[in-house]
């Protein structure tokens, strides 16, 4: 079976928050294919992750309504240990991400965004 989410190394939920740490192998399968000569973790996989962690730590409704912003800045490489940001706001159902990493003692913002999440049925 093929691998589609990253190695977790910790996770702490203090809701309405959620902070994951963890490895992006270079084994996923995302990986492969975008692109043959400089593989990078595709905008709608950091997406999907957000979600998914989203649904299962903070119990957010897991059906995808919409981005409202999003802002890709810094690609996410094979191998690499970042920190995923959640934040959700039930009242609005509003979903905030942001990827990060640390690179030579510097704060790198990789991705960050807010989506609109709902009920399947709605």
């Amino acid at each position: 079976m093929a691998k589609r989410k990253p190695t977790i190394l910790s996770t702490e939920t203090i809701y309405p928050t959620a902070s994951i740490v963890f490895q992006a192998d270079a084994d996923i399968l995302d990986f492969s294919g975008h692109f043959n000569n400089f593989p990078i973790l595709p905008g709608v996989t950091q997406i999907d992750w957000a979600l998914h962690f989203a649904v299962e730590l903070l119990k957010t409704p897991s059906a995808f309504k919409g981005m409202e912003v999003i802002k890709f800045q810094e690609p996410i490489l094979p191998d690499s240990t970042l920190c995923l940001s959640l934040s959700w706001d039930e009242e609005k159902q509003k979903l905030t991400f942001k990827y990060s990493s640390t690179r030579e003692q510097d704060d790198i913002i990789h991705s960050s965004g807010k989506m609109k999440l709902g009920a399947p049925s709605e």
